[in-house]
């Protein structure tokens, strides 16, 4: 049960990547957050039943030649 006030969003709403970080590690490239997801560096997900949502937002820029 999240303690924070507000509470966090729970991991099956659509804004799960707002709860907070209760653990950071990124030395090893992922966080907890307080509803339970691991946040990976590369934006995938592992939600607390084991369910895998892949990566899905662009980490890199492109460049481009002015």
């Amino acid at each position: 049960m999240c303690p924070h006030e507000p509470s966090c969003p729970s991991s099956a709403a659509s804004d799960r990547e707002a709860a907070r970080t209760v653990a950071a590690h990124p030395e090893q490239g992922w966080s907890l957050l307080c509803n339970g997801i691991v946040l990976f560096e590369d934006t995938g997900e592992l939600l607390p039943d084991g369910a895998v949502i892949a990566p899905h937002r662009p980490t890199d820029l492109a460049i481009s030649a002015a």
